[in-house]
């Protein structure tokens, strides 16, 4: 009965440390996932804020500037761009987005357009109407991606589909902090295209408004390419802490077992030593 039980411990500690070699592998790719993530958001950040800045430029220089995307309407019709991973393993990293965006849309008319296969197969199984799912590979979407969404929407937006569009995405604030947050994306908003305080003396060719108008997607297309580089940096450093807190569990698991792999030992042992002595 000793020999059985040993054989049954030394299976689970090999388990064990097969399971403990795939969880120690993951965290070193999630790893290196996150060093590429946060290079490309230090990256991507000077070419948009000079679209920002130029957008604030044009309204605050033109006082009877007056334009599509910043007029407020009824909202009656809502789209939520919303950035999920494709796979698990990252702690809560999708179902609290995910979670987010379920809680501001409800009792809503609202429609998504979900990035990612959880996102994707989070809405479908909760009969939330589904834009497209053609960016359904969030790993696959690259910037030229975020650039059409944006130009689409656009459209949308100007031809009254949707009166408020929305990205939800995860905030990478540091390696161990992860925070799901939402942006409204259009109309833009007074605080959006706040004055910095500079005069400008900038000439817009044609005209301040045609420049604005051309603008304003490349802008969007930033910010949803922005919050793409925020998630991908968020997955990656919820994954990696999630695999790290799983291999110390393995590694937990295996000195228990091997301490009780000793113990069964030391008693066949000693009962075999005791049937010795008993039969001479």
């Amino acid at each position: 009965m000793a020999g059985v039980s040993t054989k049954e411990i030394k299976t689970r500690i090999r388990s064990m440390e097969s399971t403990r070699q795939i969880t120690k592998a993951m965290e070193m790719v999630a790893a290196s996932k996150l060093r590429r993530a946060q290079a490309q958001i230090q990256n991507s950040r000077p070419y948009f804020e000079i679209l920002s800045d130029t957008i604030r430029d044009i309204v605050s220089s033109n006082r009877d500037f007056s334009s599509p995307y910043l007029q407020e309407r009824p909202v009656k019709k809502l789209l939520y761009i919303v950035i999920a991973g494709d796979r698990g393993l990252a702690g809560g990293y999708n179902s609290n987005i995910l979670k987010l965006v379920q809680s501001q849309i409800q009792g809503k008319d609202a429609v998504v357009l979900p990035i990612g296969k959880k996102a994707v197969d989070y809405f479908r199984s909760h009969k939330v109407p589904v834009w497209t799912d053609t960016y359904a590979e969030a790993a696959d979407m690259d910037i030229g991606d975020c650039f059409s969404v944006a130009k689409q929407l656009s459209r949308g937006f100007l031809n009254g589909e949707f009166d408020e569009i929305h990205v939800a995405y995860t905030n990478f604030v540091s390696v161990l902090s992860q925070v799901p947050a939402t942006e409204k994306l259009l109309p833009l908003t007074a605080e959006d295209t706040k004055s910095t305080g500079v005069s400008s003396e900038t000439i817009y060719e044609p005209d301040s408004e045609t420049v604005f108008a051309a603008i304003v997607p490349e802008y969007l297309g930033g910010i949803v390419y922005g919050a793409l580089c925020e998630s991908r940096a968020s997955e990656a450093a919820a994954r990696r802490t999630a695999m790290d807190s799983a291999t110390k569990n393995a590694d937990e698991m295996i000195a228990d077992l091997s301490l009780k792999f000793n113990r069964a030992r030391q008693a066949a042992i000693t009962q075999e030593i005791t049937e010795i002595v008993a039969g001479s």
